[in-house]
């Protein structure tokens, strides 16, 4: 075994890593760019090394520099994880060329499975199962559009070298292939150095079902079962599962079978995953017939390996290690067997409500469900590699953490995956954790009716959802900043002598009148909605005898924006939303345990209603949880608010913070509605800004290359 191995790789990969090899005893060095100095998997490895600028280009493609720190920090192998380099064949012979162990397949077995064309060839060979596509070597974009027309479309463009969703676009229209396909070119260039295209048939109702299988150099193989992982969006994984619903003994055993024949041939060593599209065919007799075709063999480990660590008890990681270092399997087939269902959720900065454009920012609160364990197995399970504090930046992969449950049955691990998710707070950046507990309360989904386009058929229950009521959202806010208030008071009530001051206790009574408080506030209730101004208006706080607990009594009223920013008298037509006596009690209203789940929590109750919530204030957004869910609701400072979108009329903005790729338009260009402007790029992801309405490009306010944050103008628009 080795004794020490370099982590050529960043963030929750590298610390789950880094974590089966301290287990076993491995000495672990971690590198990191300029974004990663202080980043969680730094910390997690014995030794650090510093590689570069944060643009992936400028560190961690670095292959060179990677094997050239590991010969000097004496690391005798070298795991890629997933993504950058793992599936780079140049990458892999140069490690065997200076002596460095590559903790993975061969260099030829990379190449065969990685250009996709070429593997698709050699599975035909094998006796695997091909859908049907253009394979070939001709890339003449003329001559792609005529073997498009010629398969029929729907189809997908595919990059050659790609994997992760990567360079790929489904095509409906032929009208739409050469657009397209400039477009899957430009993405693979980005994250692969190949513009190389294919193209499939795209398979109605279809599913996407891999194989987990594992090689060693002693010609022994198996296969660790299916994953189903059909819940995607942008052609990108969202929910893993294993065993896959509706797979019986018969299908699994031929797709195993076949998953081993796609490694057999080509004398695969280590961790790989066959993926499989499953067409559904409905059949006489009512149920539904499953064809299975090969679609691409990842030749590493994946995003997703733990559910199927999960359901085997098997460490992927540590059989990784094993292999590499000229180990045999450490079971046979016949040894393996599938206990109970997992599901894995990838939480990532994201933007649901907006084409899943990603986010970037600052974790001001990331809490984790309770009883978790991390990197190994356990009911709940989180893998990540960020703590409270730290930033998602624009140079990487959107995801957050991975989510993982355990559990004897599906629906068992459907409610508990629901609880963890419950029990999940992220502020400080958008994400799509409500979004996925939305995904799990489809019948599409808790009663596995499963293919690609789940996303796309239940668009109106998963998109623009407000889970919790504004009567709520603003009880909670109105509460918190009444406790945080108070416990900034409570420091502030002891004069000189150390004795309390009654007359310091800020709290509202009064002896001659009754009080009232004004908060003003702003709900929006999804990205499609028109704004909610409101004005929340609150009785003196009373204590309630021999309790620790307060009681207000709170009105809330629709006003207009004016009213919230130039308060006034609530008028007597103002529509009163809601009105209750709320009583509240503080559980823990510390914030300064980093990571503490108790902080910010309180208990409501509201209508004869028993609650609890949690809060966290950022600047003028209110974040609120509780089991049912969450949302976010503005408390206007009216001292500080600015009033409108001072931005110019007839200006384009990014949507995201990213690199400006091209523009489709030049100065003076006349434009129509819908038309292709700009493409921005961020976390691998291409983004178009199409025009909204007719006009004459006015100013470019950038160059191609240049970095934007989300909010920038891009262009300026002459719509007169």
């Amino acid at each position: 075994m080795f004794t020490k191995i370099l982590i050529a790789n960043r963030g929750e990969i590298a610390c789950r890593v880094a974590a089966t090899a301290k287990r076993m005893g491995v000495r672990t060095v971690a590198v990191y760019s300029d974004a990663d100095r202080y980043a969680k998997h730094v910390s997690a490895c014995d030794e650090a090394v510093y590689l570069g600028g944060s643009a992936p280009k400028d560190s961690y493609l670095k292959g060179d520099l990677l094997i050239q720190i590991a010969k000097e920090t004496g690391a005798q192998a070298i795991h890629p994880g997933y993504g950058f380099l793992s599936e780079n064949a140049s990458f892999a012979k140069a490690c065997q060329d200076a002596g460095i162990v590559f903790i993975g397949p061969s260099a030829e077995a990379i190449m065969a499975m990685g250009l996709k064309s070429e593997s698709k060839q050699l599975m035909e060979t094998a006796g695997v199962p091909l859908i049907p596509g253009y394979h070939g070597s001709n890339q003449a974009p003329e001559f792609l559009h005529q073997q498009a027309d010629s398969i029929g479309y729907p189809l997908l463009i595919k990059a050659s070298s790609g994997g992760g969703g990567k360079g790929m676009r489904l095509v409906e229209r032929s009208e739409d292939f050469i657009s397209l396909l400039e477009s899957c070119r430009r993405e693979a260039i980005t994250s692969f150095g190949n513009d190389a295209m294919l193209l499939e048939k795209y398979a109605l109702n279809p599913r996407h079902i891999e194989i987990q299988v594992f090689g060693d150099s002693h010609g022994n193989y198996v296969h660790l079962f299916e994953r189903d992982c059909s819940v995607q969006r942008r052609h990108q994984k969202v929910l893993e599962e294993a065993p896959a619903p509706g797979v019986d003994e018969v299908m699994r055993e031929a797709m195993g079978q076949a998953a081993i024949n796609a490694a057999r041939a080509v004398n695969y060593v280590g961790a790989g995953t066959v993926e499989f599209i499953v067409e559904q065919r409905p059949s006489a007799d009512g149920k539904v017939e499953m064809g299975f075709y090969f679609m691409e063999m990842n030749t590493r480990l994946q995003v997703e390996h733990p559910v199927t660590e999960a359901i085997t008890g098997v460490d992927l990681v540590e059989w990784q290690l094993r292999v590499a270092a000229g180990g045999e399997l450490p079971l046979k087939q016949q040894a393996l067997a599938m206990n109970g269902h997992a599901i894995e959720a990838r939480i990532c900065a994201e933007m649901p409500d907006k084409d899943f454009l990603p986010a970037t920012g600052s974790l001001l609160a990331y809490r984790k469900p309770q009883q978790h364990t991390s990197f190994e197995a356990g009911a709940v399970r989180i893998d990540d590699g960020v703590a409270e504090g730290d930033v998602i930046s624009p140079f990487y992969d959107s995801m957050i953490a991975k989510l993982i449950v355990h559990a004897p049955t599906r629906e068992q691990a459907l409610a508990k995956l629901d609880q963890a998710l419950a029990q999940t707070r992220i502020v400080g950046l958008p994400n799509n954790v409500a979004f996925l507990r939305h995904i799990l309360a489809t019948d599409s989904f808790s009663q596995a009716k499963l293919d690609t386009a789940l996303i796309e058929r239940e668009k109106q229950v998963l998109f623009n959802q407000q889970s919790l009521p504004v009567s709520l959202l603003a009880s909670s806010a109105v509460v918190h900043q009444l406790l945080q208030e108070q416990q900034v008071q409570s420091q502030q009530r002891l004069d000189a002598q150390g004795i309390q001051d009654p007359f310091a206790q800020l709290d509202g009574w009064r002896g001659y009148s009754p009080y009232q408080r004004h908060f003003n506030l702003l709900f929006v209730q999804h990205a499609q909605a028109q704004p909610l101004y409101l004005q929340a208006v609150i009785g003196v706080q009373q204590a309630i005898a021999g309790r620790d607990n307060k009681c207000i009594k709170l009105s809330l009223y629709q006003v207009t924006e004016a009213e919230t920013t130039h308060p006034k008298p609530i008028d007597a037509d103002s529509p009163l939303l809601y009105h209750a006596e709320i009583e509240f009690s503080s559980t823990n209203t510390s914030t300064s345990t980093r990571g503490d789940n108790d902080s910010n929590r309180y208990t409501l109750w509201l209508d004869g209603q028993r609650l609890s919530v949690q809060c966290w204030a950022e600047q003028e957004t209110v974040s609120v949880f509780s089991d049912a869910g969450s949302g976010q609701i503005q408390l206007l400072d009216v001292m500080v608010h600015v009033d409108g979108d001072t931005q110019a009329a007839g200006s384009l903005k990014s949507p995201m913070p990213g690199q400006v790729v091209a523009f489709k338009v030049a100065e003076g260009d006349c434009v129509k509605q819908g038309q292709a402007l700009a493409v921005i790029e961020a976390m691998k992801i291409e983004h178009t800004i199409n025009a909204p309405t007719d006009g004459v490009v006015a100013e470019l306010l950038f160059a191609p290359g240049d970095l934007v944050a989300d909010g920038d103008e891009l262009l300026r628009l002459d719509t007169e």
